[in-house]
């Protein structure tokens, strides 16, 4: 999708480029690296989560709602945009 708008944006000439190819690749690489934070989060956030396992079973609480809450506050602490 961001590679179409960005290609779009350049055929309306509302941003212009020396290079476009280049523009859509930096955009791409940039796109990329941010899933891959958002991934990586994702990943620290099961690992808190696994730690807690039986207490969070023991205690039944919800384990999506204590993941989104986690990986909100540890977002925000990381500066990461979701």
């Amino acid at each position: 999708m961001g590679f179409v708008t960005v290609r779009n944006l350049l055929k309306e000439e509302k941003i212009i480029a020396d290079d476009k190819n280049k523009l859509i690749e930096d955009i791409i690489n940039l796109i990329t690296e941010e899933f891959q934070k958002e991934d990586k989060l994702d990943q620290e956030v099961r690992e808190i989560l696994s730690d807690h396992i039986e207490k969070i079973r023991s205690e039944n609480i919800e384990y999506q709602t204590l993941f989104r809450m986690i990986k909100t506050k540890l977002a925000k602490e990381k500066e990461i945009i979701l």
